[in-house]
């Protein structure tokens, strides 16, 4: 089932004419997600707040009462501020906004993942899902610490990989031995981005069979 998964997950490009940049290039799409739906989403935030302007200003042009807020006692609210309003309220709505754009900007510069690494491949491209890796570093991990499978479980993020391990009751796990065992396995696929290995031995261990 592990192998299967594993051919799957991974992605083979023959050599391109324009050699390693074309491969890079096939890396760095299967390992990236796009940010169209950020950008969808900030898009269809801006047109609700414009149509909304718009239907206020229309109400006002044709003299009905406004919806929600009328424009003009709006700007002029705007335009008087701080006065009439709490400076540390209005401070941290500054400071709310200023955080919100700061997350848009860091979003737009940075690739998205798609829980994918990059392993050599020579003359092709490889790609696995994050899922196949922690499968092969919980694999060398059960084997150091003589455990079931069910007792240990590898957590990945974008730079850190957490091998969690439940010893057996009555047989002691050392966690120098999983770091080795799982450093070694990772040394040998050299995945990029490559990770930290934090190895945690839970301190209540499981009845064995």
């Amino acid at each position: 089932m592990a192998e299967r998964r594993a051919a799957r997950a991974e992605g083979t490009a023959a050599p391109s004419p324009g050699g390693g940049h074309g491969l890079e290039s096939a890396v760095r799409r299967e390992t990236s997600s796009s940010r169209a739906y950020v950008s969808g989403l900030v898009a269809l935030v801006v047109a609700a707040v414009c149509a909304y302007g718009l239907l206020e200003s229309t109400l006002q042009a044709v003299g009905q009462p406004a919806w929600l807020i009328d424009p003009e006692s709006a700007a002029r609210a705007v335009a008087g501020l701080p006065a009439g309003v709490n400076r540390g309220l209005l401070g941290l709505a500054g400071a709310v906004l200023a955080m919100v754009g700061l997350i848009l900007v860091v979003v737009a510069v940075r690739p998205g993942r798609r829980g994918r690494r990059s392993l050599p491949g020579g003359r092709i491209a490889v790609v696995v899902d994050d899922e196949v890796l922690a499968s092969a570093l919980a694999r060398r991990a059960r084997a150091a610490a003589a455990v079931r499978p069910e007792q240990v479980n590898v957590v990945m993020t974008e730079r850190e990989a957490i091998v969690n391990v439940r010893p057996t009751s009555g047989i002691p796990v050392r966690a120098e031995d999983v770091l080795a065992a799982t450093e070694d396995e990772l040394a040998r696929l050299r995945p990029e981005p490559y990770l930290q290995l934090r190895v945690r031995v839970e301190g209540a261990g499981v009845v064995g069979a």
